[in-house]
């Protein structure tokens, strides 16, 4: 593999994050002194803060013509009302041309996107693509990019398709029947991911450039062509370019004839190829997606990738450089690679120094892929990630006044303390690593982008003033009291140099409650391992206001024996530091100096 391939996606992505096609627009086209470079799922944009407010994210299709493509030179309401032509579909889109700028004017596609919205597919297609969901815009343009590049299937097969300019979103928020989203479907995504769907408040409005021709229905009624010829004609033609689809390893969902464009000539014949083949162009993506064979390649190529630089996160020059929409911070000892997650407009702390890890935890590659809820008591959740990732990740309870325990004087000492904030988490998980404490490894933060009125949100603020330290490379407050957190945790399955190397010797784990409750351990062993994990982090300067047997990990090898410790006794893993407490001395240290690198 290129080592400039960001394997996200498989989206060829330039040594500098798109800095080799910015520089010399700066030159040219008088780029705004603002314009900033983001990569996302492996896709460079150039990133403009629009006069409205609003954000326009430029594709390197769409960069030089950015004047073009600022919102008052096609969507001002007199002129977008007056030149807009609405194309045929069950969604919103429409031709419209932009204003002329140096005697030029671009005819662009103008797309609402419809991600959350319920998906108009036919019966039989339901019941075939069941979960089917329309793709987010960024999701939408990286794979049609890859789609562009061609470089999986037949290298004699072409797909041609549009050129995605620009994905831009308004400033203003909706209420949410004006967004045309089902209130019930995005009830069920809550429900299934709370708090990390798309912000669901905020539109999304993607930029095609127009190809030329006619769809096939188009070319069918130009040519007056009626019943079984005209059925023949269509499904013919779209069956060709299913097929052809199929071969490069992409289907769309609700594949139909107006989708295909194509030239007719006076001759009433199609435009062909050098290859004598019809010359088409295929047009809609929202349901696009890879084949299942051609899914497992990219995951199987995600997940390699993903081991190798998650063993050396922490390794400087482990990737590649930094690019500039990332930034390094260092929070509470614990080395991140900070950025925005342009979908949700949320924030992203990853863990260690290397840039190629930050697109594997990018909210689209999580948040709706299926999981299973690991607690009954708190919002933790398995999942696979589309990357082929096992993670774990988990709401944060900063804020909330625990309520866990029966003993009123623990019950007193869990109120005092509060839960932790994800950052202290991480650093009180690295900090016992350091010591030789087993634990999970700790990941990413996510703070969601959606923002909560201040009386909705966090009852015990004490974490939010006594962090207020805290800063973003940007300045701003990293602990926010108007926003969910998410902690994002490595599912154990075996340590990350081992599965680096030999991807598939998985370890197996099982917490203490599950062990006694299938009789794998007794009662007494349970409270035995309780006890000395307590001496354990009592010995590295911390007390855990919770310890639970579901917080505790055993841990079974390929062979499937348990794993022991140096004493013989079964080697016990840490995987909740929502209560872990720190004593006076452990505080002030972490607090104050930078952690040495940690797994």
């Amino acid at each position: 593999m290129d080592p400039r391939e960001s394997p996200v996606l498989g989206e060829a992505k330039a040594p500098a994050a798109g800095a080799s096609w910015l520089e010399p627009l700066r030159q040219i086209r008088r780029l705004p002194a603002t314009a900033s470079t983001r990569c996302i799922l492996g896709v460079d944009y150039m990133h403009l803060k629009t006069p409205d407010g609003g954000d326009l994210f430029l594709t390197r299709y769409g960069a030089p013509f950015w004047e073009h493509l600022q919102p008052e030179n096609w969507y001002a309401p007199e002129w977008f009302e007056a030149k807009r032509r609405r194309l045929q579909g069950t969604s919103t889109v429409y031709r419209v041309p932009t204003r002329q700028l140096r005697n030029t004017s671009l005819p662009l596609v103008v797309k609402w996107s419809r991600v959350g919205e319920e998906v108009p597919l036919e019966t039989i297609t339901i019941n075939k693509f069941i979960h089917a969901e329309f793709n987010s815009p960024f999701e939408e343009f990286a794979l049609l990019m890859e789609m562009r590049r061609g470089e999986y299937g037949p290298p004699g097969v072409r797909i041609r398709a549009q050129k995605p300019l620009a994905i831009y979103v308004p400033s203003e928020r909706l209420q949410l029947w004006q967004t045309g989203r089902s209130e019930s479907r995005i009830a069920a995504k809550l429900a299934r991911h709370p708090t990390v769907e798309l912000d669901m408040l905020r539109q999304y409005v993607v930029l095609y450039a127009w190809v030329k021709g006619l769809d096939l229905v188009q070319v069918a009624d130009l040519w007056e062509i009626q019943g079984e010829t005209r059925e023949r004609f269509l499904a013919g033609a779209t069956s060709m370019v299913i097929h052809e689809l199929g071969l490069k390893g992409y289907r769309v969902i609700d594949m139909k004839p107006a989708h295909v464009i194509v030239r007719p000539r006076p001759d009433r014949t199609l435009l062909r190829d050098r290859h004598g083949q019809i010359a088409y162009a295929m047009v809609d993506y929202e349901l696009m997606e890879r084949t299942p064979v051609h899914e497992e390649v990219v995951r199987r190529t995600n997940r390699q990738h993903y081991l190798q630089h998650i063993a050396r996160r922490f390794q400087v020059g482990s990737g590649n450089p930094m690019p500039p929409h990332l930034k390094a911070s260092v929070l509470l000892g614990v080395d991140y690679l900070f950025g925005r997650a342009e979908s949700t407009g949320g924030w992203l702390w990853v863990v260690g120094q290397d840039p190629d890890l930050f697109n594997y935890f990018l909210p689209e590659r999580w948040r709706r892929t299926p999981k299973t809820r690991l607690s009954s008591h708190s919002e933790v959740y398995w999942t696979l990630t589309k990357d082929n990732v096992n993670l774990v990740w988990r709401v944060s309870r900063m804020g909330e006044t625990p309520s866990v325990s029966s003993n009123p004087v623990l019950q007193e000492a869990q109120i005092q303390h509060g839960y932790n904030s994800p950052f202290e988490e991480f650093a009180f998980a690295l900090e016992l690593t350091r010591a030789g404490v087993k634990t999970v490894y700790p990941r990413a933060i996510y703070m969601t982008g959606h923002k909560y009125p201040r009386s909705q949100k966090a009852e015990d603020t004490r974490r939010y003033r006594r962090l207020a330290g805290l800063l973003t490379p940007d300045g701003q407050p990293a602990v926010c009291r108007r926003h969910d957190y998410i902690t994002i945790w490595g599912f154990w399955n075996g340590p990350d140099e081992l599965l680096a190397i030999h991807d598939g010797q998985y370890y197996r784990s099982m917490d203490l409650r599950q062990a006694s409750q299938q009789q794998v351990i007794g009662h007494n062993s349970v409270e035995f391992l309780i006890g000395r994990m307590a001496q354990q982090l009592n010995q590295c300067g911390f007390e855990h206001l919770d310890l639970r047997p579901e917080h505790l990990l055993l841990s079974y090898a390929p062979d499937n024996t348990m794993v022991l410790d140096a004493e013989g006794q079964p080697e016990v893993r840490l995987c909740n530091f929502e209560l872990l407490q720190p004593r006076a001395a452990t505080r002030q240290r972490i607090f104050s100096s930078k952690l040495p690198p940690g797994p």
